[in-house]
């Protein structure tokens, strides 16, 4: 079954506005609160998506990057070789000695850029695994908040049915560690 925090905000605030029609002001305060928590659980529920899936697209990058990274040093040692070869064969000597060792200066010139370019590769790779760790905190943390925010609705409904004042406190105090750590998922 898909959990979709968008249709769940809006039953509860089709169920908060039908109990508030009974004009009972402690239902109507309760019927609001349950429209406020199904609105943050909405929102955490949504941003939980986004960041889980920037966690996923920055760790697929960076599998990426590792891929052109081992490409690149593969690149470096195919060189290296002919590079060793093409001076062997200088230092041997011969009529086209001049052209080994040309071809193994031009090989050693190349490689530099091929360094460059699989080191710069690694660096994108660990800067994309952080980026990816990062918004996987924001997500974890994001689904603590919805998760809780969620149980409030739950509790604010049963305080409309047991008409218990300290059930409606307690979804109150959900309501604000959810939003707490909604807050908190993008200060850390």
């Amino acid at each position: 079954m898909v959990h979709d925090p968008a249709l769940d905000a809006h039953e509860s605030s089709e169920h908060a506005e039908h109990a508030a029609h009974d004009r009972d002001p402690f239902i109507a305060n309760v019927s609001i609160t349950i429209a406020v928590l199904a609105v943050l659980a909405a929102a955490a529920g949504s941003l939980e998506s986004i960041e889980g899936d920037k966690a996923i697209t920055a760790s697929a990058e960076a599998v990426l990057r590792q891929d052109q990274a081992t490409d690149s040093w593969t690149e470096y040692e195919a060189d290296s070789l002919k590079r060793h070869m093409y001076t062997i064969a200088a230092n041997g000597g011969g009529a086209r000695a001049a052209d080994y060792k040309k071809t193994a200066d031009d090989n050693a010139k190349k490689q530099d850029s091929i360094k460059t370019a699989a080191k710069d590769k690694e660096n994108d790779r660990d800067n994309l695994v952080k980026e990816s760790g990062a918004h996987e905190r924001r997500h974890d943390w994001l689904t603590g908040s919805a998760t809780i925010t969620e149980i409030g609705i739950a509790i604010s409904t049963v305080a409309i049915i047991t008409k218990r004042r300290i059930a409606w406190l307690g979804a109150l105090g959900l309501g604000a560690v959810g939003f707490a750590l909604l807050g908190w998922a993008y200060l850390t």
